[in-house]
């Protein structure tokens, strides 16, 4: 049966949605429609005078080797990014989950960095890893002898922004895998015990599958966060270094636009990056969502 909700007035409605379509409309439809216009004009750095160029600046990026190499190593930290922090989260839910003192506390201290900010994550990870005066560096260094150098080396500076990107939200995927692990009902986890089943296997033949359906939205939700969200990251650890080892998609919009005063190549680069984003994204529903069991 549907159900009907019935309001004072014909125009209450339209009234309680307005400001959600006002901000909509502000924060991402009219920046989006100006970046959209501006990745076909070529300014002059100072706003002055602009032409109408087609997609002559589409092509030269993806002629030159520096945007083909950040769009590779974008595709790179995104999809470590999201298995590290997918896989660490989903272990710690089981292991939690499973804890029968201290359950409660140990929730939310596991919770609290996701109220962190990107750009606070990124100092905090760059304190600790740095060479000169950070922990975990001069661990690295003096005690086991490992030339650890992010503001040098270019792999290092990249492992360094994977780990500080997957550490910031592993806490957000635990909530989401906490929540889909207390809605399996025990009854089949009590049948699967009677059955000899051990932990393992009732890991992958029943918990696994029927998380699933968190599994697919928290994929879709990881890819925009490497995507989008990670900017505050790169800017505190690395900005963007060494030799733009740590560049990726988004900081590159930034620093061609902001810095270089390019606009037109920094508009057409975010235009990109959305059309990725809607690609990957569509993709995920076409064919990873038909695996997805929604009991």
């Amino acid at each position: 049966m549907d159900k009907k909700s019935i309001y004072p007035h014909r125009f209450l409605p339209y009234f309680l949605i307005a400001p959600q379509i006002l901000i909509t409309f502000v924060f991402f439809i009219w920046p989006a429609g100006v970046a959209l216009k501006q990745a076909f004009l070529i300014s002059d750095p100072f706003g002055g005078e602009s032409e109408f160029v087609w997609f002559e600046i589409f092509e030269i990026l993806f002629e030159g080797d520096q945007y083909l190499n950040s769009f590779a190593r974008t595709l790179g930290f995104s999809f470590a990014t999201v298995f590290l922090s997918m896989s660490i989260g989903l272990l710690m839910a089981v292991l939690i989950n499973r804890t029968i003192r201290y359950k409660r506390l140990t929730r939310t201290i596991t919770i609290l960095p996701y109220a962190m900010a990107p750009a606070i994550a990124g100092i905090l990870w760059m304190f600790l890893f740095h060479p000169t005066f950070g922990s975990i560096g001069y661990f690295l260094n003096n005690v086991l002898g490992f030339e650890w150098n992010p503001t040098l080396n270019e792999s290092h500076a990249f492992i360094l922004v994977i780990i500080a990107a997957s550490w910031k939200q592993i806490s957000y995927n635990f909530v989401f895998f906490t929540a889909g692990l207390q809605a399996i009902p025990k009854s089949i986890l009590e049948a699967a015990v009677i059955d000899g089943a051990g932990p393992i296997k009732r890991f992958w033949s029943i918990i696994f599958p029927l998380l699933s359906p968190t599994l697919f939205f928290l994929m879709i939700m990881n890819m925009i966060y490497s995507f989008f969200d990670t900017f505050g990251i790169i800017h505190t650890t690395t900005e963007g270094g060494p030799g733009g080892a740590t560049n990726i998609l988004v900081y590159k919009v930034y620093t061609d636009g902001f810095v270089g005063l390019d606009l037109g190549q920094s508009a057409a680069q975010s235009v990109i990056l959305m059309i990725l984003t809607i690609f990957i994204t569509i993709f995920q529903f076409k064919f990873i969502e038909k695996k997805v069991n929604y009991l």
